[in-house]
């Protein structure tokens, strides 16, 4: 009687502790762009982020969204004031890469989380990865080094290459070069925000290419492909799913149509995480979720699983829950590298319009368990 007393004190101690986990309030800081011409990324992380919150039914995290304006140093100035007044414990939310820069090694030093729903620039998957920091989206590389994989495949011989200057651009065509094994036509690097491609069309034009990739998120891949499309050349192009996502598929128009992509995710993957993602994020948001949402939704869903396991006061047991990853990714199978990155699957999309609408669907996997080549680097 003794020892059944004794098992069911322990297992009310057990289900004591479990519940404390998930029900001390929790506070996090989302520092994301809503404003400019990369809102709508920002907006759709924020958007999938809160969805899997509602979804969740969990009244003890308090999440404070502030628009960033894609400016690092408001940014740095956001985190701060998250951090020492707001006193969260939690970040995520950052959307470009010199932003990420700017405030994750030093809100990671204070032993804050942070957890990426985008931007992985490689310094942070290498030499600088910290213990405190998941990204929970993909390195910077990945999805470029999948289409320099497809090029290759598809039997393109000279590619003309372009991206914006700062580190998410550098680490896309570092990316796509790695596996690319055709003749470059071209390199540039573009001023972030550039609106204006005239010269550089005009170079892809007489440079002999058979192809063009691009990576430029958000206006400015808006404002190249229309200005591409006019110009009449028919040199194909190519990208990574964020220059062809759903949240600049409706400004680019039918210019976009058969153009391939990359991308660790898409609305067609057959899975019931998924299915019920994008039906509730229709019916919630009356539009189709993006790549961006779909990062911000899977972040959400690994904090809220970390939370049901440990304290975030307990950053050991917290951090460990993480890692884990013990939650239903919209993507299927999912897991951590070393580094605390994804090692997940790559698909090749392609945009076409389905009910008048245009969207991507899945024509092929470029890399399986895909892991970035900066793991290696990194001394956890």
């Amino acid at each position: 009687m003794k020892r059944i007393l004794a098992a069911a004190l322990m297992m009310g101690c057990a289900l004591i502790a479990a519940n404390a986990a998930t029900a001390e309030p929790v506070k996090i800081g989302m520092i994301t762009t809503l404003s400019g011409g990369g809102a709508g990324l920002g907006v759709d992380v924020r958007d999938g982020f809160m969805l899997a919150l509602k979804q969740s039914g969990n009244k003890d995290v308090t999440v404070l969204v502030e628009d960033d304006a894609q400016k690092p140093e408001l940014a740095v100035q956001i985190a701060d004031k998250m951090i020492q007044s707001d006193k969260v414990q939690i970040l995520t939310g950052i959307i470009w890469s010199n932003l990420a820069m700017a405030v994750v090694p030093n809100a990671v030093g204070q032993d804050i989380f942070y957890l990426s729903p985008n931007a992985g620039p490689s310094a942070l998957a290498g030499a600088k990865c910290n213990k405190n920091y998941f990204n929970v989206a993909w390195q910077n590389d990945n999805l470029h080094e999948a289409m320099g994989n497809y090029a290759t495949e598809a039997g393109y011989k000279k590619t003309f290459i372009l991206a914006p200057n700062y580190p998410a651009g550098t680490d896309a065509l570092t990316g796509f070069k790695r596996f690319y094994k055709g003749e470059l036509g071209g390199e540039l690097f573009t001023k972030l925000g550039q609106t204006d491609y005239a010269a550089e069309i005009a170079q892809i034009r007489a440079s002999g290419a058979d192809s063009v990739f691009f990576f430029l998120p958000g206006g400015m891949g808006i404002a190249f492909m229309k200005q591409y499309a006019q110009s009449g050349i028919k040199i194909p192009v190519m990208g990574p799913g964020f220059s062809f996502d759903q949240d600049v598929l409706g400004a680019i128009g039918d210019a976009a149509l058969g153009v391939k992509n990359s991308s660790q995710w898409s609305k067609d993957l057959d899975n019931e995480a998924n299915k019920k993602f994008v039906e509730t994020f229709k019916a919630e948001y009356k539009r189709l979720p993006s790549l961006y949402a779909s990062q911000g939704y899977d972040t959400a869903n690994l904090v809220l699983a970390a939370l049901g396991k440990a304290s975030v006061m307990d950053a050991d047991a917290f951090r460990a829950a993480l890692k884990a990853a013990d939650f239903q990714s919209v993507r299927g199978k999912f897991k951590f590298g070393p580094n605390n990155h994804p090692i997940q699957d790559i698909y090749v999309r392609e945009v076409v319009k389905e009910e008048g609408t245009l969207t991507n669907k899945i024509i092929g996997v470029s890399f399986k368990d895909h892991q970035d080549a900066y793991a290696a680097e990194c001394k956890m």
